[in-house]
């Protein structure tokens, strides 16, 4: 019997969500699925025990954005059109980094665009495909996923039906993992 496919639930505008995407793809023994999830992003975060696990990780120091919390609404709606098209993995990590590594402001245009040019999207393909209807369905029904799944926190990882939530999921996921294999 084979482990199941993982699910990652994440929003671009949490640093410990960026800690987490980080790792996930490297640590988990499946590949995961990528979930952008709107309304989830941090408001009041301890900056200094973020910028001591990014270190202890082996991340770049951080560069907080100018404004924060960051507007995500435009770029979760990228992620999920990046998802659609299966760029969500290289989207999203290229847009995490200009966020938490660059210090750009994920609710101005131009940051999403590098992102997106970062992984090989077209700026104009990407416009468009933040504009549509559809994406905007799939990013509300996300959350409605995530919330119907029991996540009550970002990042989030969900294997089967147990939700592990925090910068200590991907250890407990890989167990859940482990024991379903």
């Amino acid at each position: 019997m084979s482990a199941p496919q993982p699910i990652f639930y994440f929003n671009l505008g949490s640093p410990d969500c960026y800690m987490v995407a980080e790792q996930v793809m490297s640590a988990l023994p499946v590949v995961p699925e990528w979930e952008p999830v709107p309304n989830f992003a941090a408001v009041a975060v301890d900056r200094e025990r973020i910028e001591r696990v990014a270190s202890e990780l082996g991340l770049q120091p951080l560069r907080w954005p100018e404004h924060w919390p960051p507007e995500t609404s435009r770029a979760m709606l990228a992620a999920t059109y990046a998802k659609r098209v299966g760029r969500a993995v290289a989207f999203s990590l290229a847009a995490f980094r200009q966020t938490f590594a660059a210090g750009r402001d994920l609710g101005d245009q131009n940051t999403v665009l590098i992102a997106a040019a970062a992984c090989e999207m077209h700026p104009a393909a990407m416009l468009k495909g933040m504009e549509l209807r559809s994406v905007a369905d799939a990013l509300r029904a996300a959350e409605v996923r995530a919330a119907e799944a029991g996540v009550p926190s970002l990042p989030a990882i969900q294997v089967d039906d147990r939700v592990f939530e925090g910068l200590e999921s991907i250890e407990l996921a890989t167990a859940a993992l482990g024991e379903l294999a």
